[in-house]
């Protein structure tokens, strides 16, 4: 499969700078997923590599092949949209055909290329039905088949599992793994949901108004944002920021003050932030502890409590400061009862006042 290389790419819409300068490296054979909030540039970014918008500036190579100014047809890429984007009047054969008609295959190796994607997709049984007749997550798998079929050099992804109900869209990303698994394809993901992020990728792009705020492993961004945007967006519930102030910072660790709660030493320095200077406490809901002794306590009382079954998540609060923390399984806490929260030093983020992460 194939390689692509960004380059200081930019895109204006009308006055509006959507893509930033942006530069990236997509390895061969794999699953990168292009991630942030709406309006962040991810779409624009896919359809760049695409060839269905215009590059004002910069340069996209597939293979060490620029291909700026070639036709989308051209650059032998295959998309799948959120919307299906099926003929309603063809059969489901006569979808996944369809490129292949209008390259001018042979009727064997038409036969051939829809029959072996319909296999890997399960959809054997659906070819003769129109689309009308299938349901949300059938209909996808044509959009998918159709791609296939092309067998192109790069998979291109828009949002495909929006418009499935919850159950369907953890179906339909295990089967996008075992998909990729199969087809050793490269391909590009664009997704506003971090679960889908964290559970199909080699590697994740989280965009942030245009700008590549972080690229790296699902477990890299998780565990090492940084700042305070990716460790925001990356998992769920989002990590807790607490608001805090430098006691001292030496070359070995950072003392904060922990909400005058608590001082609590963090082995993470920064040269750009001193002795007075505010910042911000990042920890995850999953790494708090509940009624434990600790280093540093925080006492608060809870204001909801979410069951899921596996886990529960308590919404704590003091001084107007809410805090997320999870705990396994069932809990007896109930709403209006007070906990100590636990913090544990090594699992904390620090991040100065411009949101950047310590090193």
């Amino acid at each position: 499969m194939s390689n692509i290389s960004i380059n200081k790419i930019n895109k204006f819409f009308g006055n509006v700078h959507v893509i930033k300068d942006v530069s990236l490296e997509i390895k061969s054979e794999s699953f990168t997923v292009l991630v942030g909030p709406s309006g962040c540039g991810k779409s624009t970014m896919l359809r760049m590599i695409a060839g269905l918008e215009e590059i004002n500036s910069g340069s996209i190579s597939i293979d060490d092949q620029i291909v700026n100014n070639l036709p989308p047809k051209e650059r032998d890429i295959a998309m799948v949209f959120q919307s299906y984007a099926l003929y309603p009047h063809m059969t489901v054969f006569d979808n996944m055909a369809f490129g292949l008609k209008l390259e001018k295959r042979s009727k064997e190796e038409i036969n051939e290329r829809v029959y072996e994607a319909a296999k890997i997709l399960q959809i054997e049984n659906f070819l003769q039905r129109k689309p009308k007749q299938l349901s949300g997550g059938q209909r996808q798998r044509v959009a998918i088949g159709r791609a296939i079929t092309r067998k192109p050099k790069v998979f291109l992804f828009d949002e495909p599992l929006s418009n499935l109900d919850a159950a369907l869209r953890v179906q339909m990303r295990v089967e996008l793994a075992k998909l990729h698994d199969q087809l050793n394809a490269t391909m590009i993901y664009v997704t506003h949901d971090q679960t889908e992020a964290m559970t199909l990728a080699d590697d994740i792009v989280v965009l942030d108004q245009g700008i590549v705020s972080q690229k790296g492993s699902p477990m890299d961004l998780y565990n090492s944002p940084n700042n305070i945007f990716v460790g925001g967006f990356i998992g769920s519930p989002k990590m807790n920021f607490i608001d805090s102030k430098i006691l001292s910072n030496n070359s070995k660790n950072t003392e904060v003050d922990l909400m005058g709660s608590a001082k609590i030493n963090i082995s993470k320095i920064s040269k750009t932030s001193f002795v007075g200077d505010n910042i911000k406490i990042g920890v995850r809901p999953e790494h708090l502890t509940i009624n434990q002794k600790t280093e540093a306590n925080w006492e608060g009382k809870v204001f909801v409590v979410e069951k899921l079954g596996s886990g529960t998540f308590l919404y704590v609060e003091k001084d107007g400061e809410p805090l997320v923390v999870q705990t396994e399984g069932d809990t007896n806490i109930k709403v209006g009862d007070k906990i100590k929260i636990g913090f544990n030093p090594e699992r904390c983020h620090l991040f100065d006042k411009e949101g950047k992460a310590f090193n």
